[in-house]
């Protein structure tokens, strides 16, 4: 779920607009993709010759448009974000009573693992499409994607079609937000770019007290249906006018004669031969199929009468791996384009970037996938009280991201932040709530251990992004935040299936050995259901049970969780000390 959240309010909100000078003049070394410094040219007006045309398309754009047309775009931007955000709350909370609704309530993280996986790898082809097509024609197929997948949650009747609902909106939630992130990099400058991360973020700060009472008030009326069919007519309506304020935008650098015509000489047959090499369909096919097929067992074997000794848990996993030592062979030996560009992750501060990246989400998916679950049925809170402490890290975040941007824009330096405040402290977070997420323990810790993590999130996961931009130059910009979302959200499907794992392996014995004996049959109903689990009166003998089994479960969780954040100490410590604050990356008219 992502992913950057976070200007003392950004001036009001209002976007303050500078033109951007390409000059070279006391900038320092940056590291280039594949190498060299970033662009360096004498007159503004010149757009990149040997940029892709996506690229020459957002440079033109910035060049005509007007300071309120900027403006207007960020606006929307926040707009897009504020309904998003609300959207997410909303579903974070729907999910396991839509699972459960179909007695399969431990299916609550896998649902969400074929989604991050697929939803990971698409941006690396999707930087393709907008550095080939353009920013705006990316941004209005992922708007697409999304909305289907509302529309498909909105209609489900088994988890089976709420698992591929989640493909199509994951995908597109990632891939739009995503081309927000490249919006936002193509038209900010770099030392100001932590505080526009940071400003697109902060609808969270408000959203997140709506998420968990929308949530009841669609169960408790028309069903979480129609809670999905809403945001699927609101999310439309909502992106469209940032579409036309960039289309008309080119269309207006175009008639001006900023994009002069390329000629195409290729066929229709020759054009689909070149972009599915050009986007390494076979790459992406392989790469997916592996890892969805490596994963997933892991968090459905449980299903299987044999378990691990299942035929079918056994050949996926065999298959998955197979694939996977497959892509590695095509991409190294038969691969015309590489999917993932080797070349930009040899650099060290690319790489560690993409590897905090990947183990955070790890950590943070192990240990959040069923925290929700945990606060109703340990704490018996409700969902609205539930959803405020799982949205502590949201909050938070936010909040913190701003203190983080202004610290990044005075000392024109972030690896410090990362360093010394935002690992340590996920470290201490996570590595705390081992001992305090237990039943009959004072739930102000855990919300103490919550507000350190949310701070040390909001800290790390800006810097991660300014580290990866700030060691190439703008016309690979979207290529390496793509790699570092790709790592993020493979690293988000293996905490997941990690999850998943533990949770499927511990919850149920643990509950059958201690449950009364009159009450071991319906083991099986209450692993299954969130309700039945509520149904038990706090302090009766089977709810203490079923608090018990939480608390085995989660103590699993989250040892697994605090250890696997020592790669993160090391990860960042692999970035160079980039400083960014006088650093021209962009041009044309940029905030």
């Amino acid at each position: 779920m992502m992913k950057s959240t976070i200007l003392s309010k950004l001036r009001t909100h209002a976007p303050v607009a500078e033109k951007q000078s390409a000059s070279n003049e006391g900038d320092k070394e940056v590291a280039d993709y594949p190498q060299g410094r970033g662009i360096a040219s004498n007159n503004v007006e010149d757009l990149s010759s040997d940029a892709q045309d996506g690229v020459r398309k957002i440079q033109a754009t910035t060049q005509v448009w007007s300071r309120s047309h900027l403006v207007f775009a960020y606006v929307m931007i926040w707009v897009i974000a504020f309904v998003d955000t609300m959207q997410q709350g909303m579903s974070n909370s729907l999910l396991p009573y839509v699972t459960s609704s179909f007695q399969l309530h431990s299916l609550t993280a896998s649902t969400m693992i074929m989604s991050n996986i697929i939803g990971g790898l698409i941006k690396l082809p999707l930087a393709k499409v907008l550095d080939i097509w353009g920013r705006p024609q990316g941004f209005l197929m992922m708007v697409g994607a999304l909305t289907i997948g509302l529309i498909m949650m909105a209609a489900c009747n088994n988890v089976q079609t709420y698992a591929a609902a989640q493909v199509f909106y994951w995908v597109g939630y990632n891939g739009m937000t995503y081309t927000i992130s490249i919006f936002i990099a193509d038209t900010s400058a770099l030392k100001n770019r932590a505080l526009m991360f940071a400003f697109v973020s902060s609808p969270y700060i408000a959203t997140v007290w709506v998420g968990g009472p929308l949530a009841t008030a669609f169960l408790n009326g028309p069903g979480f249906r129609w809670g999905y069919g809403a945001f699927a007519i609101i999310t439309p309506l909502v992106t469209l006018p940032l579409y036309a304020v960039f289309a008309w935008n080119y269309r207006k650098a175009k008639d001006s004669g900023l994009l002069p015509d390329r000629e195409q000489t290729r066929t229709s047959a020759q054009s689909f031969k070149h972009y599915s090499i050009e986007f390494d369909v076979i790459g992406i096919i392989l790469l997916a199929g592996g890892l969805a097929l490596f994963l997933l067992p892991f968090s459905l074997y449980s299903y299987q009468e044999d378990r691990w000794r299942s035929s079918l848990v056994i050949s996926m996993i065999i298959i998955g791996g197979l694939l996977l030592i497959a892509f590695s062979l095509y991409e190294k030996y038969m691969a015309p384009v590489c999917f993932i560009p080797f070349d930009l992750l040899f650099d060290r501060t690319v790489l560690g970037a993409c590897i905090l990246a990947a183990s955070l989400f790890v950590s943070f998916y192990i240990w959040d996938s069923y925290f929700s679950s945990f606060l109703q049925i340990v704490n018996d809170l409700s969902i609205t009280q539930a959803s405020y402490i799982v949205n502590i890290y949201s909050i938070g975040s936010c909040f913190w991201s701003i203190i983080v941007g202004i610290l990044v824009r005075w000392s024109g330096r972030f690896k410090w932040l990362a360093l010394y405040f935002g690992v340590p402290f996920t470290i201490l977070g996570v590595g705390l709530m081992i001992t305090f997420r237990q039943p009959n323990v004072n739930i102000g810790y855990i919300i103490m251990c919550q507000i350190f993590i949310a701070f040390a999130g909001g800290t790390c996961v800006i810097t991660e992004q300014m580290a990866a931009m700030a060691a190439t130059s703008h016309q690979y910009v979207a290529v390496v935040l793509a790699v570092e979302a790709m790592f993020a959200n493979i690293g988000g499907a293996i905490g997941q299936t990690v999850a998943a794992a533990i949770w499927t392996g511990v919850f149920p014995q643990r509950l059958a050995e201690y449950l009364p004996e009159e009450a071991k049959a319906n083991a099986s109903l209450i692993y299954a259901d969130l309700k039945v689990q509520k149904s038990y009166p706090v302090g009766s003998l089977e709810r203490n049970a079923i608090n018990r089994a939480y608390g085995d479960g989660q103590k699993f969780m989250l040892i697994g969780g605090t250890a696997i954040l020592a790669v993160s100490l090391g990860a960042t410590m692999m970035w160079r000390d980039i400083k960014v604050k006088d650093f021209k990356q962009v041009k044309g008219l940029v905030i």
